[in-house]
Formats: C-alpha cells, sequence, structure tokens
C-alpha cells in the first residue's frame, strides 16, 4: 500500500482567478516552487492535480491548479492536504529522521526495560523532545540529543536510549 506524506494545507483562497493559499507543512518548502503536479486528498480519494503556477507570498505558498480557474472552485479545495509518496521525499543527512518515522517507535533502555512508545515529538528549537507514553502513568520527555539516544532502527520500530540521571 503507498504510504502518502503531508506537505502542505491549503487553508483559503487567494484573489478570484482559483489561485489557493497553502501552508506548509515541510521543513522544505522550496520544493512547492517548480512543482508541476502534486497528489491532493479530496474526500478520501488522492488525486494527481496539475500545477500551473507556484510563489511564495509570506509563510504561505500560493499555488494555481489546472483547471481551478475562479474563486469558487478554489473555495472547494480549501482544508484539502497536499501529498507525496515515500518516494518522493527529499533525502535527509545520515542519523536525521522524519517525525512520522520517529512516531509509533518502541523505546527501551541500554538495559533492555520497556518504557513505552513514541507518541509526539516536540520542536523546541534547540533540539526535539520525543514524549513516550506507556510504561509510566505520565508521559516521559526524552530530548532527542545523541548522549540520550543511542540507537533508531525505524525498520524494527525500536529506538534505544540512556536516560539522564532525573528522567529514570
Amino acid at each position: 500500500m503507498t504510504q502518502y506524506i503531508d506537505i502542505g494545507k491549503i487553508v483559503n483562497t487567494r484573489g478570484h482567478r482559483g489561485e489557493v493559499r497553502v501552508l506548509p507543512l515541510t521543513d522544505f518548502p522550496e520544493r512547492f516552487l517548480g512543482m508541476k503536479s502534486v497528489l491532493l486528498e479530496i474526500e478520501g480519494r488522492v488525486e494527481a492535480r496539475a500545477v500551473e503556477k507556484t510563489y511564495k507570498h509570506g509563510k504561505f505558498v500560493i499555488i494555481k491548479f489546472a483547471g481551478i480557474d475562479d474563486m469558487d472552485a478554489a473555495q472547494s479545495l480549501k482544508n484539502t492536504f497536499l501529498k507525496i509518496t515515500r518516494e518522493e521525499l527529499t533525502s535527509l543527512p545520515e542519523d536525521s529522521y522524519y517525525i512520522f518515522d520517529i512516531l509509533g517507535l518502541e523505546v527501551y533502555t541500554t538495559g533492555d526495560r520497556h518504557l513505552g512508545r513514541v507518541k509526539d515529538v516536540i520542536q523546541t528549537g534547540a533540539n526535539d523532545v520525543y514524549v513516550v507514553e506507556g510504561a509510566s502513568p505520565r508521559p516521559l520527555l526524552i530530548p532527542a540529543l545523541r548522549r540520550v539516544v543511542l540507537d533508531i532502527n525505524i525498520k524494527e520500530g525500536k529506538m534505544v536510549v540512556e536516560l539522564p540521571e532525573g528522567l529514570e
């Protein structure tokens, strides 16, 4: 089954010629510029749409789709997600991971004690923080630092950590 990844959300229309305002949901918003087509999820179906033009406007990207020529047609796309396949992802440097790959990993200590599952990733600016739920009544917040997160194995669905003093 094909996995689709959200890269943007249509949040509104722009003007009266069928353009839409897209909020990028990617660390690589430049991917929109020069895009020839994109997948849209409309009423549970994923379909390809040709892109006529794109340009940046503040924190948004403005997109004009082929066949969407007025504000009413553009309005029908509001709250639609723009998607790509896993094969279209931008390559990351070694030891870097997409958040959607981290979510759901089972977390263990170096002593093989199960701590739970990654339920969320908080992006703080300095370093990410993994929210792990399961073994304890309250969520465990694990800083995504090399000295703490020793191994991530996406294929096995496992993360191994060395908890700093005070987190144990």
